[in-house]
């Protein structure tokens, strides 16, 4: 009962993070209050969507209409504290970072509760985490963080594996969780702050051109 509980406040938290996120940069798209909503709430429960039907269970959002209300305050937060929340980049940057590591850890329980083994439950992690910004992303049309150089996808694998190495050691539950979410955190911060990335596929043009002729 107290895990459920703990899994369900983060998981709360972690869509009023990833709904803000959202909403922000449709504001910054200057999309009007629904089309916020609806961007700030695809963003929220996006991830968790696809892992529940790959997981072959109950849409988590369709048994409670809480992840609706939540995205609908986080519009109303937005609204209200517009100055403090539609400040630039770093406020989406910290909403965003704070959402992804929230829900790697909420795939990764979910999926281990089902009885899934370690790799599976830290892929689901990585898709819980990041499937919403890419549907966002391609919602406002703009190319999906997820498929730049960007450190993000892998921030979210390295908290997986994180989790993964900490759960065998037979330390509790917290430990391995809180792991994960403060190795996303710090590798997406320790990411822009380095400007680390990851290499770039390059492909030379004229070979494409070549190879149709």
């Amino acid at each position: 009962m107290e895990e459920t509980l703990f899994i369900t406040v983060i998981e709360v938290l972690g869509t009023i993070a990833f709904a803000i996120s959202g909403i922000r940069l449709a504001a910054a798209k200057r999309f009007d209050w629904f089309g916020a909503y609806v961007v700030g709430l695809v963003t929220a429960i996006g991830g968790g969507t696809l892992r529940d039907v790959l997981l072959d269970i109950p849409v988590f959002w369709m048994l409670s209409p809480m992840y609706l209300a939540v995205t609908g305050i986080s519009l109303l937060a937005v609204i209200i504290f517009r100055r403090a929340l539609v400040g630039g980049m770093r406020t989406i940057f910290i909403f965003d970072a704070i959402g992804l590591a929230l829900f790697v850890v909420v795939g990764i329980e979910k999926t281990l509760a089902g009885g899934w083994p370690m790799w599976v439950a830290v892929v689901m992690g990585i898709i819980t985490g990041s499937f919403g910004g890419v549907t966002r992303d391609i919602l406002i049309n703009e190319e999906p963080l997820f498929f730049r150089k960007d450190i993000y996808a892998t921030a979210c694998l390295a908290g997986g594996v994180a989790y993964w190495l900490l759960s065998i050691t037979g330390l509790p539950v917290w430990v391995p969780q809180i792991t994960c979410a403060v190795t996303v955190i710090g590798l997406r911060v320790a990411a822009v702050i380095c400007d680390w990335s990851l290499p770039i596929l390059k492909i030379d043009p004229r070979t494409l051109h070549h190879d149709k002729s």
